[in-house]
């Protein structure tokens, strides 16, 4: 608990400290890229696993694809990423499970925003590693989808992102007992989108 709040003590202090409403740094724009850290947690949904709470931190590394494109409030620029979990921890009656997790893909809409905001919705997945099974009796193995809808606040170096996140964990049938967990997920961030050479 102590590294989880010493993190969102660090994602409060850069946000507060380094925001500045007259020089922002610019948001995400096409052939830039978006570092960042982050942390999340929360917990189980559903039936024989409600009693799971997950938590977790990795880093990120996306690449902005586009220009802006869409229509009105729709208009925005198309993100991918990967992100590297190399802390994920699964919470159960049983004991903690310990674990990493890749996700190779995520595909992110950033919205058009000239205010010191970024809204952003998100779709991912990728492959969680444990070091007993989730949920036990199942697999040590399991796949992870997810979509997320959040907000990056720019400040004048860093950034910092809120998000409210749905994750899927599920061994996709690696076992023959698969009875997923689903988990809603509340996720913070720093970091800083960098661009390209004017």
């Amino acid at each position: 608990m102590k590294p989880l709040l010493a993190f969102l003590f660090s994602c409060a202090w850069f946000a507060f400290y380094d925001v500045s409403p007259v020089h922002a740094q610019a948001g995400p724009e096409k052939s830039g890229h978006d570092l960042a850290l982050w942390s999340g947690g929360g917990h189980a949904l559903n039936g024989i696993t409600s009693h799971t709470g997950v938590w977790n931190a990795g880093m990120r590394y996306g690449w902005v694809l586009t220009d802006p494109h869409g229509p009105g409030f729709l208009r925005g620029r198309f993100e991918y990423a990967v992100d590297v979990v190399p802390i994920f921890w699964v919470f159960r009656p049983e004991g903690t499970a310990y674990g990493v997790a890749v996700d190779p893909f995520a595909l992110k809409w950033n919205f058009d925003s000239y205010r010191r905001t970024v809204p952003y919705f998100e779709l991912g997945g990728g492959a969680l590693f444990t070091n007993n099974q989730v949920p036990l009796g199942t697999s040590r193995v399991n796949f992870t989808s997810s979509g997320a809808l959040g907000m990056h606040v720019l400040g004048k170096k860093l950034n910092w992102s809120a998000e409210v996140r749905y994750m899927h964990i599920s061994n996709a049938g690696i076992s023959s007992a698969n009875p997923g967990i689903n988990t809603l997920q509340l996720r913070l961030g720093v970091g800083m989108f960098t661009h390209r050479p004017q």
